[in-house]
């Protein structure tokens, strides 16, 4: 018997877990892929108090490191199901866990452009993590799709690998911070395509190209890899049932709590205006908080 089951072993979950085993209790954090969460693919993190110009995976080793050395126990288990009421019961697809708290702190994943034969071009010129797979692409020609931060980041990191960077964004502007779209027009090899959307991928086995539409005009592009930076999907399905979501799948939420007694939530799995690093950390620490002042009168 835990007394805090995280699921999710993101920057919110991993905060938890360390508030929770600080205060005594029996903590258990479920990932099923690595800790960090959307944070370990980032090739750089400037904006994170205390740690400037780290990788993602850097620093979600640290994160890592710590919550194990203070007592965490992680787990590499994906939660299939869980049952709710005064003792939770979580099954993996490996075993099946009961705690007495639940915070879910189970993130957000990648959003696709939904496009024919995409899902098959993952791996094969269509990626998401610059500093995992940039390095395949040295000396190419390569597009980064979006507009935010994470979008401006991944392109001028792959400026500095790749032949050509182009940066295809929706509107007529982008949204990222005012520093980034400098060092972007700074940039001799990246190319700035405006008020552009991808229409089709070329190629099957392999990507060599798409084909794009700029302000209505049919155009194409000759490249070899694709780099998706288009924003999140809730990763919500596992308590669609139990908790209340919003229209697009986040869950509702007032100071990280949720509607089921027991049950908290942290990071960008939630209703949130600002989905960062810092802010999931502050969840974190927040959905921890509740748990242990909930769990005095257990």
């Amino acid at each position: 018997m835990y007394d805090v089951i995280i699921i999710g072993g993101g920057p919110a979950g991993i905060t938890a877990g360390i508030y929770c085993v600080r205060a005594g209790l029996k903590t258990l954090v479920l990932e099923k892929n690595a800790i960090g969460g959307q944070i370990a693919s980032s090739p750089l993190v400037e904006n994170y108090p205390g740690a400037p110009e780290i990788s993602g995976v850097e620093l979600a080793s640290i994160f890592e490191k710590q919550a194990e050395d203070l007592g965490v126990q992680i787990e590499y288990e994906e939660v299939l199901k869980i049952t709710t009421g005064k003792v939770k019961k979580v099954t993996t697809d490996y075993t099946s866990y009961e705690g007495k708290v639940l915070i879910i702190a189970t993130g957000a994943k990648y959003r696709l452009l939904g496009l024919e034969n995409e899902t098959n071009l993952i791996g094969n010129g269509i990626s998401f993590c610059t500093s995992c797979d940039g390095a395949f692409f040295k000396n190419k020609d390569v597009a980064v799709v979006g507009g935010g931060n994470s979008a401006a980041v991944n392109a001028i990191y792959l400026s500095k690998i790749c032949n050509k960077v182009y940066l295809i964004v929706r509107k007529d502007k982008m949204r990222s911070d005012s520093t980034l779209i400098k060092k972007i027009e700074e940039t001799d090899n990246i190319e700035i395509l405006y008020k552009s959307v991808v229409t089709k991928l070329i190629g099957n086995e392999h990507l060599t190209g798409i084909n794009y539409q700029m302000d209505g005009e049919d155009k194409s592009l000759e490249i070899e890899g694709l780099f998706l930076s288009i924003g999140l999907d809730a990763q919500t399905e596992l308590v669609k049932d139990k908790l209340t979501l919003s229209e697009d799948n986040y869950i509702q939420s007032e100071d990280c709590l949720t509607n089921e007694e027991g049950i908290f939530v942290a990071g960008d799995c939630r209703v949130k205006t600002l989905r960062q690093l810092t802010t999931a950390t502050s969840d974190g620490a927040i959905a921890a908080t509740k748990a242990i002042n909930f769990l005095e009168d257990y």
